[in-house]
């Protein structure tokens, strides 16, 4: 695969677009339009098309599209099947869709990501990829981790953090009265009531995608506002503390996922069956999908928020990883990286001992950003997920990171938190 030089100029086909949506009301019939439109010779006799649904997200909806045809192996099948993603309702107060559709694009160019087939007004339609999505538990497991670690090293070894997976598209106009991917630098005065941050990199990158999301929460009510501008405080702080360039990659950003929960890690199956791939040291193989909060971000943050990962939606924090686990993962994950990197191999101990301290400061960071992701959910989804809740979980994750790195964790003789003392653990 090699290094990641000299692919800023990639220049990424134009994807196919297709003028029709999906209907939530009318699921089957306006999935089976776009798959007609698409494959024109999947209709007629000698034909038998097939919807399963994905559960595992809780902001899209995915579908599988089989075309069941006489006389072929489940694996033809799955190797001409399709899969529709439609957007959740106002998800682009969140999500770039146009960034997103880059990022998969160049992905796909790197064989990291399923090709992609065609856009339609309000989703994609791609390639699927064999295999079973992860568990929360399943990243617990050595031989998933491993691979995930290898994987992760990859990605970010290899793809440029600057260039065609970082572009702007033109803004959009979202609720609440902001932008969703806005020049932060000419932002009007007059949209808020406070400075932005500033990172030191110009362009899209994780803070100011948690800017974005800042900006958009709800000012209706004295309270949301109070709120807002408590969030933006901790936003302010978090990045004069950690946005230093210390990490890997390009001025300390590498093209980070920053969304690798476990339905998002997908195992792969042996080449002789359905059963999964194990290698010779019995790590397995995984692919990543979903690629919507793909952006430039610190390696630490990525890794960190993987992390988080292991106690599944509902946040059990018994599985989160101890010390040894984490530097045995960083492990993996650095000798990948520096595979793809051509770092020799005296190097690597220094970056895994940089790398360990990084992740650690960096551990109450995803509750910040998820914690502010499920406040705007809770505004405009209608999926039935308790965000309001789950909201209030992310962010006492990072408030109590805060207390243990301040010191300031009280009354006298209060227990350290089950998330910041499993992740003390050492073994």
């Amino acid at each position: 695969m090699g290094s990641a030089d000299g692919l800023k100029d990639d220049v990424l086909a134009p994807l196919r677009f297709i003028p029709l949506s999906y209907n939530h009301a009318d699921s089957q019939a306006s999935a089976l339009r776009l798959v007609l439109t698409l494959n024109p010779n999947w209709e007629g006799p000698g034909n038998q098309i097939e919807f399963v649904r994905f559960t595992d997200g809780i902001t899209n909806t995915l579908l599988k599209i089989i075309n069941r045809k006489p006389g072929l192996t489940e694996e033809q099948i799955d190797n001409e099947a399709v899969l529709m993603r439609a957007y959740g309702n106002h998800t682009e107060i969140l999500i770039d869709r146009e960034r997103e559709t880059r990022s998969h694009a160049l992905l796909a160019s790197r064989g990291l990501a399923p090709p992609l087939l065609a856009r339609f007004q309000n989703g994609l339609l791609y390639r699927f990829i064999r295999g079973r999505p992860s568990t929360h538990t399943d990243l617990v497991r050595a031989p998933i981790w491993r691979g995930v670690a290898r994987r992760l090293g990859q990605w970010h070894a290899v793809l440029p953090s600057r260039g065609n997976g970082a572009v702007h598209p033109p803004a959009k106009k979202m609720p609440f009265g902001h932008q969703v991917d806005m020049d932060l630098e000419h932002l009007p005065k007059e949209e808020v009531d406070f400075p932005v941050i500033r990172p030191r990199q110009p362009g899209p990158s994780m803070w100011t995608v948690l800017q974005k999301w800042v900006l958009a929460l709800p000012t209706a009510t004295e309270e949301q506002r109070t709120r807002r501008l408590d969030l933006q405080k901790e936003l302010e702080r978090v990045v004069s503390e950690l946005d230093d360039g210390r990490g890997l990659g390009e001025d300390g950003l590498v093209f980070a996922h920053c969304d690798l929960l476990c339905a998002n890690v997908i195992v792969l199956p042996s080449t002789d069956g359905p059963a999964t791939t194990t290698n010779d040291d019995g790590s397995v193989t995984v692919h990543f999908i979903d690629y919507e909060y793909a952006t430039p971000s610190p390696a630490a943050f990525d890794i960190a928020n993987h992390f988080a990962e292991w106690g599944g939606y509902d946040c059990d924090y018994n599985m989160m990883p101890t010390r040894s686990v984490r530097r045995q993962f960083l492990t993996e994950y650095v000798k990948s990286y520096s595979h793809h990197r051509q770092i020799p191999e005296s190097s690597q101990e220094e970056i895994i001992n940089r790398l360990f301290e990084d992740v650690d400061r960096f551990r109450g960071i995803p509750g910040l950003y998820w914690g502010v992701w499920a406040l705007i959910q809770a505004q405009i989804s209608q999926i039935d997920f308790d965000y309001a809740s789950y909201a209030e979980v992310r962010l006492g994750e990072y408030y109590a990171w805060r207390r243990e790195t301040d010191g300031t964790r009280a009354p006298a003789g209060e227990e350290m938190p089950l998330r910041e003392c499993r992740w003390a653990q050492e073994a």
